[in-house]
């Protein structure tokens, strides 16, 4: 019998909670029936035709502290055909990855019908959030109870909630036991071994786990550079002429490391089904807003917004305030300078050893200074992004990152450009570089990691001897849990962790012939951030809603681009050395000419290393072309059905 969400039951009592919904305190009752009948009602009616009850029952509320939690889940045959609507892709039982589909279930590696593990727990709430962001209003003009709350034929209905504060957060539930699992192998016993990324992917989902697997990759990646690095800094540490075979092992090893992860990158994500998984339509932003208006290409009312207007905001308003902040940026990066200039001053005057680790202190003040103002802009550069009212969230997110690149980038390089081509002072380089790469890595750990745990842990108590007086006779381990959870901090994305690495890259790849010690300073934070990550995501956060993802994104060509940096800057901090000046005693021009045809060599290089390497394995490209001839295939077929039997060729 075929089975459709016609026929579901949606009044189950009990199931295994997956979202919580919390409600602002003040919400009147009308609102919470109407949002519970949505999200109960059949499929053909609006509804989201999902499993819903409040996490306290009638009784409960009596003896427990009531809130306005909801708890929402759905049927395993529910789940099943939404995997179907999302177009989850599964590995069929020839080894084959196809979208998943209800009728062909059988078909699929691992499913059994009395098999509740077929998707992931991530998985599960992925379609859980899918349908409650495409619950839409049909013919409401408002929501119940808050006439200002405005509706129109086709709008998000959980976004008008979020935006009018009705519905104050939406978030994916713990698997305690899982996750305990989960931690056993992640990162609860300290020892160097590979991490169990397959795991991470199906209790975080795969934009997460391919964070891990590149953490990982680019930490071993890191390894060869730094054993190669430390015999230079110990023994050939003023010989720059030494230094050009390091340089030029440094420039081919950024263009492989690249190279070499966008093929184990294709190879995961086929595994997982999401290098294969078709791009959906994407719906706007929550934050955008516009006139009502006819959307021309799906034909659906929503906000309109000229983008004339919005070119205007970007030109007019945030491209000056970002040369503003880059402006600040570098008469802070004077008052380092002058600070510099001040300790050396003291240095020579007394000599003693007091002043000589003094010499430290403006490169230490600077580094933290750094964090701040990246920090701080970052607050700035999300509220102008917003403000500049993008329709898409990839269009937010692009333009937001280019804003933060740009800034940090200026922020956290200048002065060592500044020092390296200006001052040409080849020691302070290499003690601003040091000090800059070692007191960020360490106020990394301990502002994203250690002091938001200790923080967590001071509340995690305070709940259980809230709970522990109530001396109640009922359950509470569930209304414990989410008591905890909600309080928890939310995980706003991988891109500050990218940003670290980027900035890390840097560190590594653009000075490298002046302070090859820091890829191994590097290795020595990577290995800590593997596990301080680890536990953030675990204990830290609100578990993230599973994204499904094919790639790294924007964040390869970052990469990329820092990489073709370094190989401008090695070859002309090598043709500033003093060794290579000796060989060209009378005319600069040659010596700029050779390092300029150098550097055009090592580039060329790099582009036919890219060029040389695929990015996809020759089997996963094999699979995905057999893939797209039966996609054809089953096109024709479909085609051909709808011609009339006469008409066809015999």
């Amino acid at each position: 019998m075929r089975v459709t969400l016609s026929t579901l039951d949606t009044c189950e009592s009990s199931f295994t909670p997956l979202v919580v919904i919390e409600l602002a305190q003040d919400v009147k009752d009308e609102t919470k029936e109407w949002l519970k009948n949505r999200i109960i009602a059949k499929k053909k009616d609006g509804g989201a035709q999902l499993l819903f009850r409040p996490l306290l029952n009638k009784y409960e509320k009596e003896t427990l502290e009531n809130q306005n939690l909801y708890l929402v889940g759905a049927s395993n045959v529910r789940l099943l055909l939404g995997a179907e609507a999302v177009g989850l892709v599964k590995e069929c039982t020839d080894a084959a990855m196809r979208a998943f589909t209800y009728g062909t279930r059988h078909n699929f590696k691992g499913f059994h019908d009395n098999n509740n593990d077929f998707l992931t727990m991530a998985e599960c709430q992925f379609i859980i959030k899918h349908e409650l962001e495409n619950l839409r209003a049909r013919d409401e003009k408002m929501i119940p109870g808050y006439p200002q709350a405005k509706l129109y034929p086709g709008k998000s209905l959980m976004r008008r909630l979020l935006t009018s504060g009705i519905v104050t957060q939406v978030f994916p539930l713990h698997d305690t036991e899982a996750l305990k699992k989960l931690e056993d192998t992640w990162y609860t016993r300290f020892a160097l071994k590979y991490q169990p990324i397959d795991s991470i992917r199906s209790y975080f989902g795969e934009t997460i786990a391919l964070y891990f697997g590149f953490l990982e990759y680019f930490t071993f990646a890191l390894i060869p550079m730094a054993i190669i690095g430390l015999p230079y800094y110990l023994f050939v540490w003023e010989d720059y002429d030494k230094y050009v075979i390091f340089a030029s092992f440094n420039l081919i090893w950024s263009t492989v490391i690249l190279e070499v992860w966008k093929r184990g990158c294709a190879n995961m994500t086929y595994r997982w089904g999401t290098l294969v998984m078709k791009r959906q339509f994407e719906e706007p932003r929550p934050g955008f807003h516009g006139v009502l208006g006819i959307n021309s290409v799906t034909g659906r009312e929503e906000p309109l917004y000229s983008s004339y207007k919005r070119q205007l905001r970007i030109y007019l308003v945030s491209l000056p305030f970002v040369c503003l902040c880059l402006y600040f940026s570098l008469y802070v990066m004077m008052i380092y300078f002058d600070m510099e200039d001040w300790a050396l001053s003291l240095h020579e005057d007394s000599g003693s050893e007091w002043t000589s680790l003094l010499l430290y202190v403006p490169s230490i003040v600077y580094a933290v200074v750094i964090e701040i103002m990246n920090r701080l802009y970052r607050y700035a550069a999300e509220f102008l992004t917003s403000w500049e009212n993008h329709r898409l969230e990839s269009a937010y997110q692009n333009h937001l990152i280019l804003k933060v690149l740009v800034f940090n980038f200026l922020n956290c390089f200048a002065s060592l450009f500044y020092i390296a081509f200006v001052l040409k002072d080849m020691k302070l380089l290499r003690q601003s570089l040091a000090t800059l790469l070692i007191t960020s890595q360490i106020l990394n750990q301990v502002v994203e990691s250690l002091l938001p745990y200790w923080l967590q842990r001071k509340y995690c108590a305070r709940v259980k001897r809230k709970v522990q007086a109530l001396k109640s006779d009922v359950d509470t381990t569930l209304y414990e849990q989410v008591l905890l959870e909600k309080e928890m901090g939310t995980y706003l994305g991988t891109f500050d962790d990218y940003l670290e690495l980027f900035l890390q890259f840097g560190y590594v790849s653009l000075f490298s012939c002046v302070y090859p010690l820091a890829a191994a300073f590097a290795v020595l934070n990577n290995f800590t951030e593997v596990n301080s990550d680890a536990l953030k995501m675990c204990r830290v956060f609100k578990r993230p809603f599973a994204e499904p993802s094919a790639s790294i994104g924007v964040w390869q060509l970052a990469f990329e681009t820092m990489s073709v940096i370094s190989v401008v800057t090695n070859c002309a901090l090598i043709g500033m050395s003093p060794q290579v000046n000796a060989v060209f005693p009378e005319s600069k021009t040659d010596l700029v000419l050779i390092v300029v045809a150098v550097e055009h060599a090592l580039l060329a290089l790099k582009f036919i290393l890219a060029f040389a390497i695929p990015d996809k394995p020759r089997h996963i490209q094999q699979k995905l072309a057999r893939l797209e001839f039966e996609s054809l295939e089953a096109l024709k077929q479909q085609v051909l059905m709808k011609v009339p039997r006469s008409r066809r060729l015999v």
